[in-house]
């Protein structure tokens, strides 16, 4: 029964690890909405016009606002950003 489980997990975890790890595919036509669009359901750092840095799992991206949920410092917390207010998205494209 253990022999079987070790190669479960590692698989699991493999594949844990390739979702986590969505880059961000710059298109011609892309605004901070469609780049938003694509990274739903990932962890994303957003960076603000203002300075402010709010991370968090990205929920939803509607047209001018994006949902944060689980935020960063801030867990039981979400958030909602206005999209023209953003300067940068990251996204952790590597494992440690």
């Amino acid at each position: 029964m253990n022999k079987l489980l070790l190669p479960l997990l590692l698989s699991a975890t493999l594949a844990l690890s390739v979702l986590a790890q969505t880059p961000i595919d710059l298109q011609a036509n892309d605004t901070m909405r469609t780049v938003l669009e694509r990274q739903v359901g990932q962890n994303v750092d957003l960076r603000m016009k203002s300075g402010e840095k709010i991370g968090g799992k990205l929920q939803k991206v509607s047209d001018k606002l994006a949902h944060i949920t689980q935020l960063t410092g801030a867990e039981f917390y979400d958030a909602v950003v206005d999209i023209d207010a953003i300067a940068a998205v990251a996204v952790r494209t590597k494992a440690k």
